[in-house]
């Protein structure tokens, strides 16, 4: 591929086209079929439509970059060492912390504590906890990382600062999910849309996606951390799942709030100290 200037702008813009293309080729089919796609083959279909941003990602990282390029991409998906001791605080902490708040607040107002179910469920069958943990790791952090952070991030930082660079990403990301809202047997289809809880995702999304930059341009660039990173919110919902409505909408704004004193101490133009 050229690397004229704007073909470097328009890599990006081709990345977003390619995610949404073998994403939504997946998911729109499962949508208008009105089935439940938690059964059977349709699963498998969901599933191999959420790996379209790490796909796009990676083919657009091969089309664009040089063999060192390529080798930098794959050094930083797996090198433990690039992320410092503070950085594994920060990402194995935050989300507990944050949900953990949000609980006690609840509580304080006369709510109880979520999480029985899965708890149950895992001293019943404590290998089941590697089940969830595989998949807490496979849809999401190994399906979506190495395209949002690993690929999208960097042409974009390269062209506006972090903070807009990652409400970008933020569009794209909260956009993509869109086709869920209209699966059966999705929770985003059981909250519908223009309700409250589809528009608390949308600020929840906007706000990760604040907080996964500021994790990954600190962490120097490490993709690895942004897959621990996205990991940890999935297991930190799934296992105090189902949540009570009140339980979301406070985390929601302690993650508004953890975005914004991220933006004023670390700097809306780099989200780093570096």
């Amino acid at each position: 591929m050229p690397t004229t200037a704007g073909t470097k702008k328009r890599t990006i813009w081709i990345f977003f086209a390619l995610t949404y293309l073998l994403t939504w080729i997946f998911w729109i089919p499962l949508a208008l079929s009105g089935q439940d796609v938690m059964a059977g083959p349709l699963m498998i279909a969901l599933l191999l439509g959420g790996f379209g941003p790490s796909i796009a990602g990676i083919i657009m990282t091969y089309r664009t970059q040089d063999r060192e390029g390529r080798r930098d991409f794959w050094r930083r998906s797996i090198n433990f060492r690039q992320i410092g001791a503070g950085w594994y605080a920060v990402i194995l902490l935050i989300f507990p912390l944050v949900y953990g708040l949000a609980i006690l607040l609840d509580m304080l107002l006369g709510g109880s504590l979520p999480g029985a179910d899965a708890i149950t469920q895992i001293a019943a069958q404590p290998a089941s906890l590697i089940g969830m943990l595989l998949m807490d790791l496979i849809i999401g952090p190994l399906a979506e990382e190495f395209g949002w952070r690993g690929f999208a991030l960097d042409p974009l930082q390269a062209r506006w600062s972090a903070l807009i660079s990652a409400l970008v990403i933020g569009v794209f990301w909260w956009a993509w999910h869109f086709p869920l809202f209209f699966m059966n047997g999705m929770l985003q289809n059981e909250w519908g849309v223009e309700t409250v809880a589809f528009w608390a995702y949308a600020v929840t999304v906007f706000s990760l996606s604040v907080l996964f930059t500021w994790v990954f341009n600190n962490t120097r660039r490490s993709i690895l951390a942004a897959i621990l990173l996205h990991f940890m919110y999935n297991s930190t919902l799934n296992v105090l799942s189902p949540l009570p409505d009140r339980v979301s909408i406070f985390a929601t704004g302690l993650l508004v709030l953890a975005a914004i004193v991220v933006v004023i101490f670390w700097g809306s133009k780099t989200l780093s100290r570096d």
